[in-house]
């Protein structure tokens, strides 16, 4: 919903518009897909209306479901409030991706060629984060690219010890690294969150228009964002993991992938709607534009 700001409580705003659009996880296989990325969503899609709009979109967008459909329920929805300044804030109303059958999570294969995204809505539900991280511990060789979403506050410290110690990169908001770290300086976040991660253990901040920090090897690297007019942040941090682990896929190495990442989410801003993320040739013409 497009809304002139925020209402007061017990008040009411009127919206400008209103759509109705798959989102969530969806911002982040959209991105990766059409950055080029072979996507498999392992999660939980419902029966009824939503859960065929989710299926449509991703079928749309080459993704493979890996989970048939539960009848159990149908996927959850997120009102989604975009004021006048671009910002967005949400409003949660959870679904049947909140549940998964650990038998089948455990039966769809995982190589060393694969990058594992976990958000860190699974971890919201215990039963779902304990399948999750049970799956995570017997996963041989992939890297995992964790992005700790905005409720990473209400998930208890050891959950997150446990992932951690087997996330190989982390991508968080500067909000959300500042809650997992302790620190307010994101430089300090960047490395106190990179000595609680597996091995090679790279942290990205995002860090909206400023870009990213890219931690890595004991060093922390600025990449500068691309200046755009914002019209809608909805899935601006989707579209930045997306396009990372896409690139990273590719074969890109970590300070190309980020600056492509920091392209995308700078695209993604300038359009209406969760999952905006750009292709790989409109990122191309944005860094041959950009001095």
């Amino acid at each position: 919903m497009r809304v002139p700001g925020l209402p007061p409580v017990g008040g009411d705003v009127v919206a400008s518009a209103v759509d109705l659009l798959p989102g969530g996880g969806f911002n982040v296989m959209a991105a990766a897909a059409r950055a080029g990325a072979p996507v498999v969503y392992v999660g939980g899609h419902g029966a009824g209306r939503f859960g065929d709009m989710v299926r449509a979109a991703l079928a749309a967008e080459g993704i493979v479901a890996a989970l048939p459909a539960s009848a159990d329920g149908d996927t959850g929805v997120c009102v989604v409030l975009v004021d006048d300044s671009g910002e967005r804030t949400f409003v949660t109303g959870s679904g049947i991706e909140t549940e998964v059958d650990p038998a089948a999570l455990a039966a769809v294969p995982v190589t060393s060629a694969d990058l594992v995204y976990v958000s860190g809505y699974s971890l919201l539900v215990e039963a779902k984060g304990r399948a999750v991280l049970d799956r995570l511990d017997v996963v041989d060789g992939a890297g995992v690219l964790v992005d700790p979403g905005p409720l990473a506050g209400q998930v208890d410290g050891p959950v997150w010890d446990r992932l951690l110690a087997r996330t190989t990169m982390l991508s968080a908001s500067a909000p959300e690294a500042r809650t997992l770290s302790g620190a307010d300086d994101l430089r300090t976040a960047a490395r106190v969150l990179k000595r609680r991660l597996a091995e090679p253990g790279v942290v990205v901040v995002r860090d909206g228009a400023a870009g990213c920090l890219l931690t890595r090897d004991g060093h922390t690297e600025h990449i500068p964002g691309f200046p755009v007019v914002a019209v809608d942040t909805t899935g601006a941090g989707d579209a930045h993991c997306g396009v990372f682990a896409a690139e990273l896929l590719r074969g890109a190495d970590l300070h190309t992938a980020a600056v492509r990442a920091n392209a995308a989410a700078a695209l993604a801003v300038t359009r209406r709607g969760p999952a905006t993320a750009p292709g790989r040739a409109e990122v191309d013409v944005l860094l041959a534009s950009t001095p």
